[in-house]
């Protein structure tokens, strides 16, 4: 049975398989949790980037994690909301689904995800929870090969979102 967890931290601290970048489409470094990532893990995060070329929202990569304490990152750019007509839940389902499916290829047994689309991309953040936590547990269900997934929240508030959606306490939309 795969154990998911919600808890507030720095995702760069946290030591597992695999993190998640909630990356641009140049996946060469930007704001918010991507710099912070590309910060703790060094220079050599952002050369591994440069050659995979970018990356399309909803789709994932995967690279070292350098100075992390986590193996690997995997990073995959969420959608810009635009209103929510533009298939950005879709999307957003698919970074989930696609990071786990990625983490399995790769053998890795635990997982970390920020809160993606939330910050700047400004995803609505009881729906963005709700559509995670969903991915996530129909993903699980399926047998999958991960034992821990952890959703790791920057601030008190997008916690409390998650724990909601996780306890069940948010309809998606």
């Amino acid at each position: 049975m795969v154990k998911i967890t919600v808890e507030l931290g720095d995702i760069t601290k946290v030591a597992c398989d695999a993190i998640v970048n909630a990356a641009n489409t140049s996946l060469l470094g930007g704001g918010g949790v991507d710099g912070a990532i590309h910060r703790a893990a060094g220079p050599e995060l952002l050369e591994e980037c440069r050659t995979l070329h970018g990356c399309e929202t909803g789709k994932a990569k995967i690279t070292n994690g350098y100075n992390l304490p986590a193996k690997q990152v995997i990073h995959t750019p969420g959608p810009i909301w635009r209103g929510g007509s533009h298939g950005e839940e879709a999307l957003l389902a698919s970074c989930y689904r696609s990071c786990l499916e990625l983490a399995e290829a790769n053998n890795c047994r635990s997982i970390a995800f920020p809160s993606i689309s939330t910050g700047v991309y400004h995803f609505p953040l009881e729906r963005a929870a709700s559509i995670a936590v969903r991915t996530i547990r129909e993903h699980c269900v399926e047998g999958c090969g991960l034992d821990d997934v952890r959703i790791v929240c920057f601030d008190p508030q997008t916690k409390q979102a998650y724990e909601a959606a996780l306890k069940g306490g948010l309809r998606n939309g």
